[in-house]
């Protein structure tokens, strides 16, 4: 399972100083089917716990998803900032989706050369 994150995603971590053990333990409990909301399309909504607490106060994240093959964090927003996204906005990342979810390796390596995705490191 390969993850991934977006330019603004890994601006938002750096902000709220999440640690990419955070991202993998979301993905982690996704491929075991424990997802938060499932929005449809291949974007899935997954708690990521603030640094020093848990999930329930932590921030909220969007996830262009497939199991067992890719992830790409590309939003996230903490509950007492923001109540939800509206419907225009879980409409574009389905659409995203879409397209991102089905990036060859090649199109990614060349994302990643670009500095618009950069992947979730195994250790921090």
């Amino acid at each position: 399972m390969r993850i991934f994150k977006n330019a603004w995603f890994e601006r938002f971590m750096r902000k709220q100083n999440i640690r990419d053990a955070a991202l993998r333990d979301a993905i982690q409990r996704a491929e075991q089917g424990l997802i938060d909301a499932d929005l449809g399309g291949g974007v899935v909504k997954q708690r990521v716990a603030r640094p020093g607490q848990g999930r329930s106060g932590g921030y909220r994240t969007l996830i262009l998803y497939r199991q067992a093959h890719r992830a790409f964090f590309v939003y996230g927003f903490a509950k007492n900032q923001q109540a939800n996204i509206s419907d225009e906005e879980e409409a574009a990342f389905r659409k995203a989706a879409r397209h991102v979810l089905e990036l060859t390796d090649e199109q990614i390596a060349a994302l990643i050369r670009n500095g618009q995705f950069s992947e979730v490191d195994d250790d921090d």
